[in-house]
C-alpha cells in the first residue's frame, strides 16, 4: 500500500467537476489517504460528511448583509439564471454574450481567490494539487508541489486543428464552419485572454498556451467515453490519461417509487442540471410532451423545484441520487452536461439531448454523431419530435444491444480507480525526485 499521501482538489463551482472529484476523492480515502477540498464556500458542510477535509474558497465579497450559508454552487445558479434568455441563439453568437463573459467571471473569481488559495496550500501542504476547471489559479501551478488538471467537460477543451472547435456544437462534418466560429472566438476572446495570461504570469506562473485559459499538468486526467471520443483526429501526449467515466460511489440508495413501479411503459430520468432547471418553461415544455405519451418518468426538478406541477405519469424531487437512479432507467433526457452524458453511457443508456450552453452542445452532438442518442433543438423541438426520439431509439433493439455493450466496455475500465491509481503515482514520482 501506498503511504499516506495529502490530495488538495479544486472544483469548480459547478455540481458536475465537484461530483466528479468527489468520486474520485472518496477512492483516495479508501485507500488511507487525506483528502481536502478548496471548494467554493458554497459547499461549506457539503463534503466533511463525505470524509473530506473542507478549506474554502470565496469567489466574490459576498454582498453586505448576505448569510454565509447558501446552497451549493449558488454562484454559477445566479449567473446562469441571468443570462439563460442568451442560450435561445446559435452557439456563434453566444461567444460574445454567453461564453465571453462566463470566462470573464471566472477571471474575476480567480483574481479574488489567489490569496485565499496561497494560504490554504501553505495550511493544508499538499502533496499533489488537483484542479477540475477550466481556468488557471496561480496558486495551484506555483506552489512547488505536482499539478494535475483534469477535464470533466468536453474534450474538445484540448484544441486541434482537425476537431471542432470548442464551444461549438459544430459536427464533424461541418468543417466549413469550423474556421468562422475560431474566426469569431479570437475576435470576441484575444484581448481578453492577453490581459489575464499578463496577470497570471504577473503572479509567477508561466504563460499561458495560445488562446487557452489553463496549463496542463505533471499529469492530465479527462472524463470521456472511448466510443465518443477525439484522439483519432486530434491524438495527446502520454501525460493524459483518459478516464471512460468517473462515476461516485456516494450516492444514498434509491428505491423506484411506489406510483412509477407499475406499468410496461418506457422508464425515463429527465434532467436539466443544477443550472439548465433554472429554465422552467423550457422543464414544463418537456413535461407537457411526455404527459402524452405511455412513459414513466422520474424528474430531477432543480433548484426551482415549487415552481413547477409534475404530470401524473411523472415523479420528482429537487434532488436526486442520479448514479443509483440511472441503472433503473431505459432512457435519459438530459443537457448534455458532461457528467450526465458520461454516466448515462455508462450505465448504456440511450439520450435525448437538449444542449443549452458551453461543452453541452459538444457533448450533445458527439454523442448524436456517434450514434448513442439524439439531438434535438432545445428551443425549437416539437412533442412529437421529442416523443419520436424516445421511441426510435427504444424501438430498435439492436440500437438498444450497441448501447448496452458500450456501457458494459466502459464499467470494465473503472474509471475511479484508474484516476486514483493515476494520482498516487503522480505523488510517489514526486517524493523520489
Amino acid at each position: 500500500m501506498t503511504a499516506p499521501l495529502t490530495f488538495l482538489f479544486m472544483p469548480e463551482s459547478a455540481y458536475g467537476p465537484t461530483n466528479n472529484c468527489v468520486g474520485i476523492g472518496a477512492e483516495l480515502l479508501k485507500r488511507g489517504h487525506r483528502v481536502v477540498f478548496a471548494a467554493e464556500a458554497s459547499w461549506a458542510g457539503k463534503l466533511a460528511p463525505l470524509g473530506f477535509e473542507e478549506d474554502l474558497v470565496d469567489l466574490a465579497p459576498l454582498p453586505e448583509g448576505e448569510a454565509a450559508e447558501q446552497t451549493a454552487g449558488q454562484f454559477w445558479k445566479d449567473y446562469i439564471d441571468a443570462i439563460k434568455p442568451e442560450f435561445r441563439k446559435p452557439t456563434i453568437e453566444q461567444l460574445e454574450t454567453v461564453v465571453a463573459p462566463i470566462w470573464q467571471e471566472l477571471i474575476d473569481g480567480a483574481k479574488y481567490c489567489e490569496p485565499q488559495l496561497r494560504d490554504i496550500i501553505a495550511r493544508v501542504q499538499p502533496d499533489v494539487i488537483i484542479e477540475d476547471n477550466v481556468l488557471c489559479f496561480p496558486a495551484l501551478v506555483t506552489a512547488g508541489k505536482p499539478f494535475v488538471r483534469i477535464v470533466s467537460c468536453n474534450p474538445l477543451e484540448v484544441p486541434g486543428a482537425d476537431i471542432a472547435p470548442v464551444f461549438s456544437g459544430l459536427g464533424e462534418d461541418e468543417r466549413e464552419a469550423w474556421a468562422a466560429f475560431r474566426t469569431e472566438y479570437e475576435r470576441t476572446h484575444r484581448p481578453m485572454w492577453h490581459d489575464f495570461n499578463d496577470w497570471v504570469q504577473s503572479q509567477g506562473a508561466p504563460a499561458l498556451p495560445e488562446l487557452e485559459f489553463i496549463h496542463t499538468g505533471a499529469a492530465n486526467l479527462y472524463v470521456y467515453p472511448e466510443a465518443l471520443d477525439y484522439v483519432d483526429a486530434r491524438p495527446l501526449d502520454d501525460t493524459w490519461t483518459r478516464l471512460d467515466s468517473s462515476v461516485r460511489e456516494t450516492d444514498e440508495p434509491f428505491e423506484l417509487p411506489e406510483q412509477l413501479r407499475d406499468g410496461d411503459g418506457p422508464l425515463i430520468y429527465f434532467s436539466l442540471g443544477s443550472l439548465g432547471s433554472a429554465d422552467v418553461a423550457l422543464v414544463r415544455s418537456v413535461l407537457d410532451a411526455l404527459a402524452d405519451g405511455p412513459y414513466r418518468v422520474i424528474v430531477s426538478k432543480g433548484p426551482r423545484h415549487d415552481e413547477f406541477e409534475l404530470p401524473a405519469n411523472c415523479w420528482g424531487a429537487e434532488f436526486l441520487p442520479q448514479t443509483r437512479i440511472l441503472p433503473l432507467v431505459d432512457l435519459v433526457i438530459t443537457h448534455g452536461g458532461n457528467n450526465t452524458t458520461t454516466e448515462a453511457l455508462h450505465f448504456g443508456k440511450p439520450t435525448v439531448l437538449l444542449p443549452l450552453f458551453w461543452d453541452q452542445y459538444d457533448n450533445a452532438q458527439r454523442v448524436h454523431e456517434r450514434g448513442y442518442g439524439r439531438r434535438l433543438s432545445t428551443y425549437g423541438f416539437t412533442a412529437d419530435e421529442l416523443r419520436a426520439a424516445i421511441d426510435e431509439q427504444l424501438g430498435d433493439a439492436a440500437y438498444v444491444e450497441k448501447v448496452r455493450a458500450a456501457g458494459e466496455a466502459i464499467r470494465a475500465r473503472d474509471g475511479l480507480r484508474r484516476a486514483a491509481d493515476a494520482l498516487e503515482r503522480v505523488a510517489t514520482e514526486s517524493r523520489l525526485e
